[in-house]
């Protein structure tokens, strides 16, 4: 779970570096001010797309994570119950 807790935030990093870099080349291009605004605005939806993208996948991961340990618990419980029906009988 470390492991992938230290990718996200790689990834996390490189997005937000991404986007850092992508608006500050577009302020210091030089173009009229409404054309840079549709760059910028076409950059933030283009980050917004990446970050929703990435939390989508994370949920995914999240819920499959809360599956396995459901499983695993009721099988534990079901093992717990049939070793104590031995015992007791």
């Amino acid at each position: 779970m470390k492991n992938s807790n230290n990718n996200g935030k790689l990834v996390s990093a490189i997005l937000v570096g991404a986007a850092i870099g992508g608006i500050l080349g577009i302020l210091f291009a030089p173009d009229k001010g409404s054309e840079t605004r549709k760059k910028i605005s076409s950059k933030g939806n283009d980050l917004t797309d990446a970050v929703k993208e990435k939390f989508d996948e994370f949920l995914d991961k999240f819920k499959k994570e809360v599956e396995s340990v459901k499983d695993q618990a009721t099988d534990f419980a079901e093992n717990g119950k049939a070793a104590v029906e031995k015992f007791s009988s």
